[in-house]
């Protein structure tokens, strides 16, 4: 089938997999094992996207490296001890059709190596994702190294490659590594904040996918028809 984009790239927290209130909750309690004041959760939450050490970094920046590291430690501590995170509804379905499809799809997260891997098989869908890039082994978003990367690998161009993401982390990315983008609004950061960034567009749900990237090669069509008229 024709396409309009030959590699999809998916954010993994928030865009995936419903995880936001447990992160929350696991920074938490590690700022208690470390005997900082309790901090709010908008606060916590607006890092979802970040690598664990640049978002800890930047919630606490006038904190010792030291502590920084605890953090770290703890966090991973509280959050792999307790998981009970689980896809959004309708993702497993949206990764099968898809694939189905002849998409070429990726994962670009914040999450850490060890974390990712885990939950690529504790889900079952690693066998969707031809490459994966994580925080601990390249930049954090939105640096655009770990899109660039992905599309090296992947030997996809930039034109025909769409990140998908809940933050404007994720966009700012993309746009960084001159890729689309197309924002979900179900996840961290607000619709406002997202479209700020230009995507393509933002969904509401990851079941509304496949119905946007078939409305994508309607408009393609359309565009070309009037091109050649």
């Amino acid at each position: 089938m024709q396409k309009p984009f030959e590699l999809l790239v998916f954010d993994w927290d928030g865009t995936l997999m419903d995880s936001e209130a447990h992160i929350v909750t696991s920074m938490q309690r590690a700022m208690m094992d470390a005997q900082l004041p309790e901090m709010a959760r908008e606060k916590i939450r607006d890092i979802i996207g970040l690598g664990l050490r640049e978002a800890i970094h930047r919630l606490l920046p006038n904190e010792s490296d030291e502590l920084h590291l605890r953090l770290v430690d703890r966090y991973r501590y509280h959050f792999f001890a307790d998981d009970p995170c689980e896809p959004f509804e309708g993702a497993e379905s949206v990764l099968r059709q898809l694939s189905a499809q002849g998409y070429l799809m990726a994962v670009a997260t914040g999450k850490g190596r060890h974390g990712l891997d885990r939950v690529l098989k504790s889900t079952g869908f690693g066998e969707y994702f031809i490459e994966t890039r994580c925080a601990d082994e390249t930049c954090s978003k939105p640096d655009p190294q770990m899109l660039q990367e992905i599309m090296t690998v992947t030997g996809v161009n930039p034109d025909q490659t769409l990140m998908i993401g809940d933050t404007e982390y994720d966009l700012e990315m993309a746009n960084a590594a001159r890729t689309a983008s197309l924002g979900v609004d179900y996840g961290v950061h607000s619709r406002e904040r997202l479209l700020s960034c230009a995507p393509l567009g933002c969904l509401s749900s990851i079941s509304e996918l496949p119905e946007w990237l078939a409305a994508q090669v309607q408009q393609n069509l359309h565009a070309e028809t009037n091109q050649v008229i």
